[in-house]
């Protein structure tokens, strides 16, 4: 990587509306470690990892980032770069190891001291009930293709408020329950590794019928300043060929975003996937209402485009998009990101300004958005990360202009805080503003760390370049 050079921000000075929300973002088994402490049960990520071959150089999520143990020491660290907000998720099978049934106390214990921590410092907690870690039981009795799944979500969603809430007042149901149904039971290239699309569409529906249900039960105990939310993952669809566009929009973007609208599952996505068999016999009477019991916002994770082309109306890819026929998705252009993802802040933009049109009023917030590259501590002990820092500023930007555009946008929360357990890519891939030795768990503030933390206490980009 390039190692010393100029950061421009631009030549416009930029400001945010005055209560923006500026933070960072984390999840538990990428960061906490402590897998088979104080009581904590196996989720379908440790089982994932622990087979040969699923995740890169046979990588675990124990220790990560070791944040279970210091937790203290990284919301200091958050403190000392001036973020407003902290995203995080809570591990269900810490707290229910089975997934059901007895509650460990260890674990919610464990939270408690987080949150505490958190407000010492004046960082507002957003958290996040979900993020992919279903205890490995449920998963023994079908998962998410499983209804009853949904059940013990909203059980489970119901307890962690009676314990938290009297402190949280931002809740989040599901994070990207696309990537759960469609890399998890889909192409199985993300845990619990199922390769099946009729299962993927059935999960999908299960995960939404989740948040449905969680969200009743977090509603009514929550007090009318508790906002609740669901965090999907976006990304614009562009392409020369209009249908190949439509195709792959109705499955990444809106076959789960309109039933929570409450605009039910789009009739042509419907159309598309019925060559599987009629996957929505798993669909009940009042399911659609429940799905689309009101939230206070939606939570917006974005990356990079996607770039499609048509292909022979037989074609079924072997990819993400479980369902998808007739049309392929084409290489990424311009510059990539260390994980081969296009840079391109300009579709951020346009996303944002059309889900601010499709949502029916309900405010966004990016909970989600950052870059992977591969950085080191240079002998000065610094990480001069310009890519993520050019990432970065390019995407607020992106952000600044869709507001500028109409778009009702009320946050920026940057992916990663740390440097962690990326998932089937291991510790290959290094999202985070702050720098982890995963030998010695030693934290470098990066470059891109102290960009945004300048950009937060401003509330804004200045007319001037930053100096990295």
């Amino acid at each position: 990587m390039t190692t010393d050079s100029d950061v421009e921000v631009g030549q416009e000075a930029l400001t945010f509306p005055p209560d923006f929300l500026w933070g960072a973002a984390t999840a538990a088994f990428q960061i906490e470690g402590s897998t088979t402490v104080d009581g904590r049960g196996a989720s379908i990520w440790d089982t994932f990892a622990a087979t040969p071959g699923k995740v890169l150089a046979g990588d675990t999520g124990d220790p990560a980032c070791d944040h279970y143990n210091r937790f203290s020491s990284d919301v200091d660290l958050m403190a000392s770069l001036g973020l407003a907000s902290y995203r995080f998720s809570v591990a269900w099978p810490r707290i229910q190891p089975t997934g059901s049934g007895r509650v460990e106390e260890r674990g919610l214990a464990f939270y408690d001291r987080l949150v505490d921590s958190l407000l010492e410092k004046d960082i507002q907690p957003l958290v996040t009930l979900y993020h992919w870690d279903l205890p490995q039981v449920l998963e023994d009795f079908g998962g998410w293709r499983n209804r009853d799944t949904a059940c013990r979500f909203a059980d489970y969603a119901a307890l962690v408020h009676d314990r938290l809430g009297d402190r949280v007042q931002a809740w989040t149901t599901l994070n990207e329950p696309w990537v759960s149904a469609f890399l998890g039971y889909g192409n199985g290239i993300h845990a619990p590794g199922v390769a099946d699309a009729v299962a993927s569409l059935e999960a999908a529906h299960h995960l939404l019928l989740a948040h449905g249900l969680a969200t009743q039960a977090l509603r009514a105990r929550a007090p009318e300043s508790h906002r609740l939310s669901i965090v999907l993952n976006f990304s614009t669809v562009w392409g020369d060929d209009e249908e190949a566009v439509r195709k792959v929009d109705g499955l990444q973007n809106r076959l789960l975003l309109d039933p929570i609208c409450g605009r039910g599952y789009p009739s042509d996505v419907l159309q598309d996937t019925s060559w599987l068999g009629d996957w929505t016999d798993v669909v009940r009477d009042g399911d659609m209402e429940i799905i689309a019991t009101p939230i206070d916002w939606i939570g917006v994770n974005y990356y990079s485009p996607t770039r499609v082309a048509a292909a022979d109306p037989d074609f079924v890819p072997f990819g993400p998009h479980a369902g998808l026929r007739g049309a392929t998705i084409g290489p990424p252009q311009g510059e990539l990101t260390g994980f081969g993802w296009e840079q391109n802040a300009d579709a951020f933009t346009e996303l944002l300004v059309r889900l601010s049109r499709d949502v029916g009023g309900l405010p966004l917030v990016v909970t989600e958005n950052g870059s992977a590259f591969p950085d080191v501590v240079d002998p000065a002990g610094r990480v001069v990360d310009v890519e993520r820092t050019r990432y970065l500023v390019d995407h607020v930007r992106a952000v600044h202009r869709a507001i500028s555009e109409g778009a009702d946008v009320r946050g920026y929360l940057a992916w990663s805080l740390l440097d962690n357990f990326e998932w089937a890519a291991g510790y290959s891939q290094r999202f985070g503003i702050v720098h982890v030795d995963f030998e010695t768990q030693q934290r470098t503030v990066k470059e891109s760390a102290v960009t945004l933390s300048r950009i937060i206490r401003q509330n804004g980009l200045p007319a001037h370049g930053y100096t990295v």
